[in-house]
């Protein structure tokens, strides 16, 4: 599963949109594009917001077309007016499900002279992700660790407290995780699971591995992989966690207090691994009478979920303006600080988060300072791992994990025809 916060809003509201707005040059611009337009696509409607309430606000004469399409159908119009070269955009969003597959493509241009001039206030691993054979064709001006999200009054019930520091306690390793998934079971007489889907679990493990899919041209099977196949057995077979599927109406219900079991029975959700964008997108929007009731610990595993990029086209005619652009939205001080306020978006500028980390008190989740703790757990995530093929064998091994999680197969048996049916698709 590989759903992001861009998706999920997509799929609430499956829409294509196209914007126009048309501005001139200020004393404060200094890019060279003479009267054209810029040309920028995306699929979120963030970026729109940014250059509508933020850039042509402080550059009120700068002239922009923008165009919005959702997430599913954006590749399909992108991929063929950049390998043309008609018709392309001069600036794009790229998401994490494929940000690869660009920055790997050779069409994009390269940034590394913008991220020469912000290295030093820059969180590392979106720049990792945006960085191919040494030059940067990518950068983004947000982070997107994950953490564990739990219910306060189940802390409470079954584990004597709600705070975040003992309850972190529980959860410090895969081992205490799963000690405490018996423990809630056991005191709650097997109403209460840990999780109420398997593939919660994906993302921690994903990113707790060594090495990428793909390391001289032959798939790896980190070690870490077989552990979360393992792992997703055991929450299986031992009842820690809610049968419901990610994304599906169960896992919701869950959020929500009513999650019940095939027999009509309540189920109790103890916890959801979500990244930044999950509190605001996920969990509020979809469990609001739960407001106060959570809480958030950095979990078993540094991790991170989703996230959106920039780039340009390499055959854009206005380079200059086109990285303004993106230097402006994803390094620029004044604007991400009245961003990150406005929004609470987790910035990847550090002066940035330096400055407003400790000034946010988030009701949903009791008064915690929910940034101040994303910004620390940033700080441990490696973008080193993303591969453009990523997105392909990682469908390809969901199947496999299914497979060997509802005993169709075994352990072994799942993991050679994984192997078999990538090297069939792609070749390694």
């Amino acid at each position: 599963m590989r759903l992001s916060k861009k998706v999920l809003l997509v799929n609430l509201a499956f829409v294509l949109v196209a914007g126009m707005v048309f501005v001139g040059c200020t004393k404060k611009s200094t890019a060279k594009g003479g009267d054209a337009p810029l040309e920028v696509w995306s699929f979120t409607d963030e970026l729109e917001g940014m250059i509508n309430d933020y850039y042509l606000k402080d550059f009120p004469n700068k002239k922009i077309n923008y165009s919005l399409t959702p997430t599913e159908q954006f590749p399909n119009k992108l991929d063929p007016v950049l390998a043309s070269g008609s018709g392309a955009p001069d600036v794009f969003a790229l998401e994490d499900a494929f940000v690869r597959k660009y920055i790997e493509s050779g069409l994009l241009l390269d940034l590394t002279d913008v991220y020469n001039e912000v290295k030093d206030k820059v969180q590392q691993y979106p720049v990792q992700v945006g960085t191919y054979n040494g030059k940067v064709y990518g950068l983004s001006w947000q982070v997107t660790p994950g953490a564990m999200f739990y219910r306060r009054s189940l802390a409470k019930k079954y584990l004597g407290t709600d705070d975040p520091a003992v309850v972190q306690k529980y959860f410090t390793d895969l081992n205490k995780f799963l000690d405490t998934a018996e423990l809630l079971k056991t005191k709650s007489d097997g109403k209460c699971v840990v999780v109420s889907a398997i593939a919660d679990l994906q993302f921690p493990y994903l990113y707790g591995r060594k090495d990428p899919w793909v390391v001289n041209d032959k798939l790896v099977v980190d070690p870490k992989m077989v552990e979360y196949m393992q792992m997703a057995k055991t929450l299986k077979d031992k009842g820690y966690e809610g049968r419901a599927s990610q994304w599906g109406e169960g896992w919701f219900a869950g959020m929500q207090g009513t999650l019940k079991d095939e027999r009509g029975n309540a189920v109790e959700v103890f916890s959801y691994f979500l990244p930044t964008w999950g509190l605001h997108y996920v969990l509020k929007t979809n469990a609001p009478e739960t407001s106060g009731d959570w809480a958030m610990i950095a979990g078993p595993i540094p991790y991170r979920w989703g996230g959106t990029w920039i780039g340009a086209y390499k055959g854009t005619k206005n380079p200059e303006a086109a990285k303004e652009l993106i230097k402006y939205i994803a390094t620029d001080d004044d604007f991400l600080t009245r961003y990150a306020l406005d929004t609470g978006d987790v910035v990847s500028n550090i002066n940035v988060t330096n400055k407003v980390k400790d000034t946010f008190s988030e009701p949903f989740l009791g008064g915690q300072n929910h940034y101040a703790q994303f910004v620390e757990m940033a700080k441990n995530v490696d973008g080193r791992l993303n591969q453009a093929t990523d997105d392909v064998i990682q469908g390809i091994f969901g199947e496999a994990v299914t497979a060997y999680v509802n005993g169709e197969k075994s352990l072994d048996a799942a993991l050679a025809d994984f192997k078999q049916q990538v090297n069939s698709q792609l070749g390694f």
